[in-house]
């Protein structure tokens, strides 16, 4: 495989979550490695929080296993049994089934990166943990649900625990 140049893969901003979860996203943004590579088994993003910015909302995945390695700046990583200071050369994984919400925040003054590399299954449940939704992905279309399958149809909180829509 060629050297590839970071310079041409192509950088998502903003979010697939339905509003109001989305505009939660602001300061987000990811290089997408792995499609400029063409990889169809994997995804491999480099992700870029400014100061104040979440990766994501905290979740889990039913079939696809994370991996994520802080590169610069110091993120926060969010999880039920609580929050770890993750500094450069750090790594956290999640394997597929664990129902352990996650998500790294940048509560520092600096942006931070940090390499997530994750399985791409042909179908797949994110559970989200502080929010009554669900991300279903089957025949390449996505789908939000509510944790009982329902139709998303606007938020709909948890009962209170811990962490909530922040």
């Amino acid at each position: 495989m060629p050297k590839l140049d970071l310079a041409k893969a192509p950088v998502k901003t903003g979010s697939l979550y339905p509003a109001p979860y989305a505009g939660q996203m602001a300061g987000r943004s990811s290089i997408r490695l792995g499609d400029l590579a063409g990889l169809t088994q994997f995804g491999v993003n480099i992700v870029t929080l400014e100061p104040g910015a979440v990766a994501s909302l905290r979740h889990w995945h039913l079939n696809e296993d994370e991996f994520g390695m802080v590169l610069e700046g110091e993120l926060i990583l969010v999880e039920d049994e609580g929050e770890t200071v993750m500094r450069p050369g750090e790594c956290a994984a999640w394997k597929a089934g664990v129902a352990n919400g996650h998500r790294f925040v940048n509560r520092s003054d600096a942006p931070a990166r940090f390499l997530i590399v994750g399985s791409k299954a042909t179908e797949e449940v994110a559970t989200y943990s502080d929010v009554d939704m669900q991300l279903h992905i089957a025949g390449g279309k996505a789908r939000f649900t509510y944790q009982d399958g329902s139709d998303w149809a606007g938020p709909r909180d948890l009962a209170p625990k811990g962490e909530r829509n922040g």
